[in-house]
């Protein structure tokens, strides 16, 4: 007996079948579903300064493995950060049933997370939006707050003036006002949507967001990465709302653990999503201060790729 063998889906491929606001519908959906069991990923570190991550996910109906190389200095060799794949599996059966693009999901993820987590958290949705850091994450979240926000008008800035422009002529093509700035910290009193996605090697952002902000902090995912002064997270999380993206960010949230953060102690996507105890105590206090959004990822996140993908597969 034969069986159909798994699709293979290319980088254009994977990212046909993962719209934006599909997607985020799918991650708010995994949210509310107690079948999903994502257990711990594992970091291998890599000589080099490199890192390999294995992360395992399953609902009632999909499992899935992905396997990914961060390599922080292929940037320097022309070479992608991210490599590797997302092998997705039927669970009643035990069929391979599709291998997608490993950088294309986890772009599109990270940046649907970002999303729907704007969507719920969101003041103001039409920008400016102000994106510090245009590499792959920061077109991406272009992309997602385009077609899932309404939004009207961006801003860019980036260490390397040649790839900001490069994505300002993105948001143009797209219908966007967009351009350039070349001071992040003076452009963020002005942006009511931020997103930082810069390689957090170092401190990128250094004064504190607008009142009605809401910024989403993707660069940082270890506790060794950084992106915003330890100082400024201390007064959002004094004079604003944290929120983080999973438990797990408990142990990976860089710039919040470096800033002595107690981020255990900090609601989460699914506490949002779900209107948990967790949420409701602090969900007033958006109406005071800015919303800061930490992303570190989990393979949930992957795991809602997968099922977008076979819920819209022909």
């Amino acid at each position: 007996m034969t069986h159909p063998a798994p699709s293979v889906l290319s980088a254009a491929d994977t990212a046909r079948a993962l719209p934006y606001p599909a997607l985020a519908r799918e991650i708010e959906a995994l949210l509310r579903d107690p079948a999903v069991v994502v257990p711990a990923r594992i970091v291998q570190a890599l000589p080099g300064g490199g890192s390999l991550f294995v992360m395992p996910a399953v609902d009632a109906r999909v499992a899935i493995t992905k396997l990914i190389t961060f390599t922080p200095d292929n940037a320097g060799r022309g070479l992608p950060s991210i490599q590797g794949d997302i092998v997705v599996f039927d669970v009643a059966t035990g069929r391979r049933v599709a291998i997608l693009d490993g950088p294309t999901v986890t772009a599109r993820r990270t940046a649907a997370v970002s999303l729907l987590a704007a969507q719920k958290l969101a003041r103001r949705t039409d920008g400016p939006l102000l994106i510090v850091g245009a590499g792959v994450q920061g077109r991406a979240h272009l992309e997602a707050f385009h077609a899932g926000l309404g939004l009207r008008e961006v801003w860019v800035a980036s260490r390397n003036p040649a790839s900001a422009d490069a994505l300002v002529r993105h948001a143009q093509a797209l219908g966007l006002r967009a351009r350039r700035v070349d001071d992040a910290d003076a452009a963020l009193a002005d942006c009511p949507l931020v997103v930082s996605t810069t390689p957090a090697q170092q401190v990128a952002l250094r004064a504190m967001p607008a009142l009605d902000a809401f910024v989403a902090a993707v660069g940082a995912f270890t506790p060794a990465m950084v992106e915003w002064d330890a100082a400024i997270c201390r007064r959002l999380a004094a004079e604003g709302t944290l929120v983080v993206d999973t438990r797990d960010a408990d142990h990976e949230a860089g710039d919040l653990l470096q800033a002595g953060i107690d981020v255990a102690a900090l609601p989460t996507l699914a506490d949002v999503v779900g209107g948990t105890a967790a949420w409701t105590g602090q969900a007033a206090r958006r109406a005071s201060g800015p919303v800061f959004f930490k992303s570190c990822g989990w393979g949930g996140w992957d795991l809602a790729a997968a099922r977008c993908m076979t819920r819209l597969a022909p």
